[in-house]
């Protein structure tokens, strides 16, 4: 039985994610801040791990006591949304120590062993925000198109030995709870001056054409698991998929 450790599990993709995998006859380590088991069906495949991305000791700890894994998925990651200018440089350095050098950490944390055997995939969860350029989300931006051009690079080097690195980038999913690690509300970051360009914007929000569901993002992961090819990109949901299209 393959094991599959994923991080940020305890809701939206990484939940799904989990029991996806769970339901294919994978061994699933579910990884998060704050461990729960309610979310999960009873399962003999599944462990349920803490993990901090943004901790050293966190990030090594965990990955001791998950033992072999055949799959990294890196989809811990906060967001934010507003005007830049109005973005604390605090919470600037917070997304990008989760979402970025979070996935860095825990992508390094594993490669040993992958290297070792010549054999596993290190998934790594951005964004359709790396498809089209999107506004009031350009920090959340900027970390996610880190990943993208780590992750390419990365997998040249990985290919050597036989290990792949790969993209999921999902669209907008109204479902998931996209700012709950965000200490920022949304109104906090949108100046009044910024008011009459933001509210179409929020508006389209609210009613968007095409979304991404949380079972989108669970199978272009399980795809991108299962390719041999050598393709890179996954986007996941239909607007991401029209995106990718579009650019």
């Amino acid at each position: 039985m393959k094991t599959i450790l994923i991080t940020g599990s305890s809701s939206g993709y990484g939940l799904e994610t989990a029991r996806h995998f769970l339901a294919r006859g994978w061994h699933v380590i579910a990884t998060m801040r704050t461990p729960r088991s309610d979310v999960f069906p009873p399962s003999s495949a599944l462990r349920i791990l803490p993990l901090d991305v943004t901790s050293e000791q966190s990030i090594r700890v965990a990955v001791e006591a998950a033992g072999p894994i055949d799959v990294l998925v890196n989809n811990a990651g906060i967001g934010v949304v507003g005007a830049f200018e109005a973005t604390p440089m605090s919470h600037i350095r917070d997304v990008f120590q989760t979402n970025t050098l979070g996935t860095m950490a825990m992508a390094q944390a594993v490669i040993p062993q992958m290297r070792e055997r010549r054999s596993g995939a290190i998934i790594n969860v951005t964004s359709s925000v790396t498809l089209a350029a999107m506004p009031l989300a350009a920090a959340y931006t900027a970390s996610k198109q880190a990943i993208e051009g780590f992750t390419g690079s990365l997998a040249h080097e990985l290919a050597y030995f036989g290990v792949r690195a790969k993209l999921v980038e999902p669209g907008y999913a109204p479902t998931t709870r996209f700012a709950e690690n965000s200490s920022l509300r949304i109104a906090d970051l949108i100046p009044e001056d910024y008011a009459g360009f933001a509210g179409p914007i929020f508006e389209g929000f609210a009613k968007p054409a095409l979304t991404t569901r949380e079972s989108d993002v669970a199978e272009a992961v399980w795809a991108a698991v299962h390719d041999m090819t050598g393709r890179l990109h996954f986007p996941a949901g239909a607007d991401a998929v029209a995106l990718a299209g579009a650019a």
